[in-house]
This record gives C-alpha cells, structure tokens and sequence, in this order.
C-alpha cells in the first residue's frame, strides 16, 4: 500500500483485473496536491502478500469489496473517493452498499455488472466465449496475457502499452490470475447496482472491446444518482492509453 498527498479530503484508486496499484501513476500523482492519495493491490495482485489468499474468501467479488472496507477501516478513513477500473468498479459498489457512510463518491472506468449476454441485455460476451478464453487462460496463461493484452489495451499505433500490460499479467501469479478470472467473469452484480446510493461518474471509452457503451449505459441507468461521460478515447484502460482526459473528468466530478 502506497499513501501519499497533502490534503484531508481522500481519494482511493484500485485496479483492475491482471494490473497493480502502478497503473494509476499517470492519474494519480496529480490529484496528491489536493487529497490525501490511497493505493494498494488486492490479495493475488502486485506485491501484495501471497499467502493472504483463500479461493474461499475470494469465491466473489464481496471478498475483495471486504478488503477494500478492512483499508478504510484500518487507516481510520471516511467519506472516501474511490476511484475504479474495471472489475473494481464492481467491488467498488458492493463495498459501499454494505458501507455507504465510508464513501463520498465513486467513479468506474469501464464498468461491466455482467459480461455475458442476457437477453435484451448486451455485455459483450456469449458464456462460450468467455469459457473458451478461461479454458485458454488456464491451459496457457502467456499465450493469454500475449493476445488479450492488445485487446484489452486498444491503441495499436502505441505497442508499448500492450507490451506493459502483457508483462503485467505475466507478473500474475497463474493461479491467481485463473482464480480471479473466474470470479471477474462469471460475476453478474446488475442486481446490486440498484442499491448503490454513492454519487457515481461513470466514464466509458467509445471503443472498447471488453466493455461497450451499451453497458455503461445500462450502468447509468441503474444507479440511481449517476452520470455517464462517454470519452473520445479507445480501449479498455484510457487511465494509462488518455491520462489526460480521465483526470480532467474526474477533477471535474469531484
């Protein structure tokens, strides 16, 4: 965990699937003039402590949002902004559903409740589909990291952030990187997002292939006090591909 910043109010950013707390370090820095900066790695992630695993704890998403309130607790913090990629948005809203005193405000980046479609509900995904990349993860976790990473990254014309999140998920623990998959995509959390209180940014790339538009408007539509800005921007990570324009978008929500 990494604690930095001058100002009392607090913000808090969590990563998503396969990353670490490093991810952030084109956002986060700069909001360290104004909050008080909280970064961390779930259990199976960067260097956090790998014998604090349990595939029991961890069986869904609440036993990482228990984490994420055992942090708040622990430093004795309130009325965070929890700023979240991908599946920690998810985590995110089930934390501060159990807990909604602790959170101030919630921002996702990519959101997905569900990433199989349901019906008139589009996540992205058939269940084959996302059985086959689960097979495949678990039978070759490099050969994974090596054709999702471009994927989930977009921005071909920039190789070089693909290459950086190919070496992240090959830093992953296979294990725990097979174990989270499972939990991040066979997870469908669209019932809880109706009893999310927190005010929500929800920020959505215009080209995204794990996540498309259609579901961060299905989460705005959910989430009772929530706002959805569609950015100019391509991939599935625009805090690391348009720095730039999540912090600006976030400054101006908080």
């Amino acid at each position: 965990m990494k604690i930095s910043g001058k100002g009392s109010q607090v913000i808090m950013f969590a990563h998503g699937y396969g990353c670490d707390q490093a991810m952030w370090r084109a956002v986060a820095p700069s909001f360290e003039d104004d909050y008080k900066v909280i970064l961390f790695d779930y259990v199976g992630s960067g260097h956090s402590d790998p014998t604090a695993f349990s595939r029991t704890q961890y069986s869904t998403l609440r036993g990482y949002a228990a984490d994420v309130i055992g942090i708040i607790e622990e430093l004795k913090l309130e009325k965070v902004n929890f700023i979240a990629h991908s599946v920690s948005s998810m985590i995110g809203a089930l934390a501060a559903i159990q807990r909604p005193e602790l959170f101030e405000n919630l921002v996702m980046i990519g959101p997905s409740p569900s990433y199989i479609n349901d019906g008139e509900y589009l996540g992205g995904f058939e269940r084959s589909d996302i059985e086959d990349l689960l097979e495949m993860l678990d039978n070759n976790h490099s050969g994974w990291s090596a054709m999702m990473a471009p994927i989930i990254m977009g921005n071909p014309e920039r190789p070089e952030l693909a290459s950086e999140l190919e070496a992240s998920f090959c830093n992953t623990d296979p294990i725990h990187a097979q174990h989270f998959a499972r939990v991040t995509f066979l997870s469908d959390n669209r019932a809880d997002l109706l009893n999310l209180r927190s005010r929500t940014l929800i920020l959505q790339c215009d080209k995204d292939a794990i996540a498309p538009v259609s579901v961060g408007q299905y989460v705005q539509r959910c989430i009772p006090r929530s706002q959805l800005i569609v950015m100019e921007a391509t991939g599935h990570c625009p805090h690391l591909s348009s720095p730039g324009v999540v912090t600006q978008a976030i400054r101006n929500f908080l």
